[in-house]
């Protein structure tokens, strides 16, 4: 980038170069961008995308990288960061919420439960911000953050920006709208049910010890969660049927690409090790989708999203 654009950026943002997307990504993996700027605010966000299309340079939108995989040759455009990993932006007013959507979405279900205002308790542990949860409809136990949202401030990859009601979000099963047209969440208001604070409490510290005794810790085991979404009904019972279970029953449990291999408790997560590399992590994919296509004859959808050429 140009120093005449970096000048005129706002003075919440900082600006990297020469970075790497793997340190921006819960997988540890990715090549180079062409830069990096982080965005602290959503009013920072939304003039940082609106002197992009300005100058024409081509960007993407990032949050805490929890649901990516970048190619090892990076992406050739501007990556705008939106992700406070310090610092959530989180308002109460009775029972209606303002968060940001750079705020980390177990901030939100943490603060939320020490308000009183706990029933997204369900989103306890899950990694990433909120503003990729609304456009994913993030959630477990059968609760979705698309439940409770009432309305949304949206960025447009334009730089427009406008507010959105709920229902005009589309919110399906781990999707919306949003994964269509691209557009980011800047801020959204939830309309949520008070509650027992330590009666949620105890709830929030039930799931968080479920998920550590069933997930692995990104922070030391690189990982993107669910690499598959679940499977939509099949039967009058009218249940998901968890995608893992199909990739056990197809015997992908011992699968491994260079340094990409499967997490020993569950067969939909994979772990890439330090000597693991993208393309190892999308052929082990592309491995579990044969195997379950050849044992039971559908192929699954990818929950995590592929950015760069693969």
């Amino acid at each position: 980038m140009n120093k005449n654009i970096i000048s005129q950026l706002p003075t919440d943002t900082t600006v990297k170069t020469h970075v790497d997307l793997c340190d921006y990504t819960t997988f540890k993996l990715g090549g180079p961008c062409r830069a990096l700027i982080d965005c602290k605010t959503p009013d920072a966000l939304g003039r940082t995308a609106a002197l992009l299309v300005k100058s024409d340079f081509d960007f993407i939108v990032i949050g805490q990288g929890s649901n990516l995989l970048v190619s090892d040759e990076g992406l050739p455009c501007v990556v705008l960061r939106f992700c406070s990993e310090d610092k959530p932006h989180v308002e109460f007013d009775g029972s209606r919420i303002r968060v940001s959507g750079n705020t980390l979405l177990d901030d939100l279900a943490r603060l939320s439960v020490e308000h009183g205002l706990g029933d997204i308790s369900y989103c306890s542990g899950i990694p990433g911000t909120v503003g990729g949860a609304i456009a994913g409809n993030a959630g477990a136990f059968g609760q979705q953050i698309g439940d409770v949202i009432k309305s949304v401030r949206l960025m447009e990859l334009n730089g427009a920006i406008r507010e959105v009601t709920a229902d005009e979000l589309a919110f399906e099963y781990r999707s919306s709208v949003l994964k269509q047209t691209g557009a980011v969440v800047l801020d959204a208001v939830l309309k949520v049910k008070r509650c027992d604070v330590q009666i949620m409490t105890a709830e929030r510290e039930r799931i968080l010890e479920l998920r550590s005794s069933k997930h692995p810790d990104w922070k030391t085991m690189p990982c993107a969660g669910s690499v598959f979404r679940n499977i939509e009904p099949t039967s009058a019972a009218e249940r998901r049927q968890a995608a893992g279970w199909f990739l056990e029953e197809a015997g992908v449990k011992n699968f491994h690409v260079g340094g990409a291999h499967l997490f020993e408790k569950h067969a939909n997560i994979i772990i890439a090790e330090p000597d693991s590399s993208a393309a190892d992590v999308y052929q082990l994919t592309e491995k579990m989708i044969g195997a379950v296509k050849e044992k039971f004859g559908f192929s699954l959808v990818r929950e995590i999203k592929l950015l760069g050429n693969f």
